[in-house]
């Protein structure tokens, strides 16, 4: 059996995706918001990190591989520690642009990037 984790920030607006989200086998978790400015821009933060470390060590027992989406150097010791238990399948990154030096030393040939993906299915 397959789970999906998402960790996120819980923005009310966009309780219809995590209805969506719900119903199609996403355990939702959600972490309480902050936001603040940075010039012009409004800036919202759902800070998941711990979350998500927590969860992948209380289950590690429960799965046999995790996939780990994120850009964040923050899980790299958590990709490192995976890596050296037989638990780490995949770094998922949404950009190879943005991701984490760190992240990606430590994730090495496990990473995968989301925008190389769009390339080999021939999307923009």
């Amino acid at each position: 059996m397959s789970k999906a984790y998402l960790f996120t920030g819980y923005i009310p607006k966009y309780q219809k995706m995590y209805d969506f989200l719900t119903r199609v086998g996403y355990t939702l978790i959600f972490k309480d918001i902050v936001e603040y400015s940075e010039g012009k821009e409004k800036i919202v933060k759902g800070k998941c990190d711990a979350e998500l470390v927590l969860q992948a060590m209380v289950d590690i027992r429960n799965y046999d591989k995790a996939i780990i989406t994120t850009n964040d150097g923050d899980f790299a010791c958590l990709v490192k520690y995976l890596t050296t238990q037989d638990k780490l399948l995949y770094v998922l990154s949404p950009s190879r642009h943005k991701c984490s030096v760190l992240l990606r030393k430590a994730a090495g040939k496990k990473i995968i990037y989301m925008d190389d993906m769009k390339k080999l299915l021939g999307r923009p």
